[in-house]
């Protein structure tokens, strides 16, 4: 795992995209292994388009918003908790839990590769168009903002099942895909709710 101020930063965790029958789609992301630490954040766009960050520290909310593009910046906790099939996550105004279902057969075949191959850059420049053909929208290799490139190595999905979100105390509905898709960067996360194990590259640009 290489620092924070290192040319290419690598990211292990886990991604999940949902969508709620509010039009408010939500992407999480747990980290126990990243170059800042174990940290969790949430991205999330609201119905009227605009799209929030919220991350636990200045330094992470930094990082993330140099790499993605929002319209609001909060930093503030993200407490995430993980019991069997069951997922809660607060920030601040956002009250989240899903629950995940059995792996399907693309996950199976994402958990038969090696977690060493699939994060690597070669890897997922191979299953990029394997990617768009399987999982409209999703993009495994693309440019960021600050001149920064990304590749995410999927290892593991399983689907979501069952959604309960509230946003300022208001419920956010039932699930419901990721339509339209969100736009923090160059592509989305699936349409149908997922939950993805997956490590993540960012090459840094030069100033």
């Amino acid at each position: 795992m290489r620092g924070p101020h290192s040319g290419a930063l690598r990211f292990d965790g886990w991604i999940a995209g949902l969508g709620t029958a509010s039009g408010t789609r939500i992407v999480l992301g747990h980290w126990p292994r990243s170059p800042f630490g174990p940290f969790s954040d949430v991205m999330l766009e609201r119905p009227d388009g605009e799209r929030v960050l919220f991350a636990p520290t200045r330094q992470t909310a930094e990082f993330v918003a140099a790499t993605y593009v929002f319209d609001t910046v909060r930093v503030l906790p993200v407490r995430v908790r993980v019991a069997d099939r069951t997922w809660s996550a607060t920030a601040g105004p956002l009250d989240l839990r899903f629950v995940t279902g059995r792996r399907r057969l693309l996950g199976l075949l994402l958990r038969a590769v090696p977690g060493v191959l699939a994060g690597r850059p070669g890897w997922c420049t191979l299953t990029s168009l394997p990617a768009r053909v399987l999982l409209p929208g999703v993009r495994v290799r693309g440019s960021a903002r600050s001149g920064r490139r990304e590749w995410y190595g999927a290892r593991d999905l399983w689907p979501i099942h069952a959604v309960s979100a509230a946003y300022e105390g208001d419920d956010l509905g039932a699930m419901a895909p990721v339509v339209p898709p969100v736009r923090f960067g160059f592509g989305s996360v699936p349409s149908r709710p997922a939950l993805t194990r997956v490590t993540t590259t960012v090459a840094l640009g030069r100033d």
